[in-house]
């Protein structure tokens, strides 16, 4: 990755953060900012009027902070499949490059998916790993990552930092003031391991 595209991608995410505090600061305020900006939902307008306001409020402070992490991980995976396809081809997934714990845990999570018979998430079984999981690739193929990241130890810390800022996240619960500047700050560690 270019030095250009990298910075780029940083850009857009302090954009994207810096538009999420607009929303959180409109949002406590009762203000709007003018900046012609979509509501966070259209809601159901028969039963979500049943959740009892602070539930509500409580979701919309919240969902910034899904936003993030959901195009963060959505990054996450696309940036170790394109290397991996690059390295490997079409094919990746049935290599060695995949360790087979990944792999067989991918595989049942997708099998359990179709088993119940719900429209699957994806046809590729990377969707299927967890946020864990993906750091295990990048660290069991280095050799093809060594040259994106600055150090191995620096993308465990960041990398195991964002599994724990993501469980909050992910089993709806707030993320206190703090866990929101160490999200902010977590997003742009992960986007400076790569300059």
């Amino acid at each position: 990755m270019t030095g250009s595209a990298q910075a780029l991608k940083l850009f857009a995410a302090t954009s994207r953060m810096i538009e999420h505090e607009l929303d959180q600061i409109e949002r406590s305020f009762g203000i709007d900012l003018s900046r012609e900006h979509r509501d966070s939902l259209g809601q159901d307008e028969e039963y979500y009027p049943q959740i009892e306001q602070d539930i509500r409020s409580e979701a919309a402070q919240m969902a910034p902070h899904y936003e993030t992490f959901y195009s963060l991980e959505k990054t996450v995976r696309r940036q170790v499949a394109d290397t991996l396809s690059a390295a490997e081809g079409p094919n990746w997934w049935n290599t060695q490059r995949i360790p087979a714990a990944v792999r067989s845990n991918a595989e049942n999570a997708q099998k359990k998916e179709i088993d119940s018979g719900v429209t699957p998430r994806s046809d590729h079984p990377i969707d299927f790993c967890t946020f864990g999981e993906l750091g295990e690739i990048i660290k069991t193929n280095w050799d093809l990552f060594g040259s994106t990241f600055s150090s191995i130890k620096a993308v465990e810390r960041v990398m195991s930092n964002l599994n724990t800022l993501r469980a909050p996240i992910a089993h709806c619960s707030p993320l206190a003031a703090d866990e929101v500047l160490r999200l902010t700050l977590t997003v742009k560690d992960w986007f400076r391991l790569m300059e």
